[in-house]
């Protein structure tokens, strides 16, 4: 009885052991590790509707970083992202960064997009040049409201462009 008590906690420690192996694992090759040891830069937005931190930051589609943080300015009331990007890269000060989706549905992330600057950013700095997130729903209305409205003048122009006598309109000397 006693040997099958210490069997059990042996293989409960094992797996134990294996899933703190994978945990670690996962942590490491995810890159959103908790370390900050890459360059720190602010960015502000006007509006960065579905992006969360977390969210990768890109430069030509490949992932150098995460936005870290996000907050409001109090006095301008803008949206400020907190970066984390590869220590290793040189970003000249007039690089730009803009909210950007994956796809129809797919996730949002920053695309950094490097200037040409003999300057270049360096820890604690801001990208000056950003781009908000284009909402999907903000251009469908607006896409709606315009052809309803180009629908709408059309018809107008057909009912009032022939003086009555249309198909549909009763001659002046016959009856319906």
């Amino acid at each position: 009885m006693k040997g099958r008590g210490i069997a059990e906690i042996a293989a409960g420690a094992v797996v134990l052991l294996a899933a703190v192996i994978f945990l670690a694992y996962a942590v490491t090759n995810s890159g959103r590790s908790g370390g900050g040891s890459g360059l720190v830069l602010t960015a502000r937005f006007d509006r960065i509707d579905g992006l969360a931190a977390g969210a990768d930051v890109r430069i030509a589609g490949v992932k150098v970083g995460s936005v870290t943080a996000q907050r409001i300015d109090p006095q301008t009331f803008l949206a400020v992202l907190t970066l984390n990007v590869d220590s290793g890269l040189r970003l000249p000060d007039d690089s730009s960064a803009e909210i950007t989706s994956e796809g129809l549905l797919g996730g949002k992330y920053v695309a950094l997009v490097p200037g040409g600057s003999e300057r270049n950013l360096t820890n604690g700095g801001e990208v000056k040049i950003t781009q908000s997130a284009v909402s999907l729903e903000g251009l469908l209305g607006r896409f709606i409201f315009s052809v309803t409205e180009l629908a709408g003048n059309r018809q107008g122009e057909g009912a009032g462009g022939n003086g009555g006598n249309g198909p549909g309109a009763a001659s002046p000397g016959r009856a319906r």
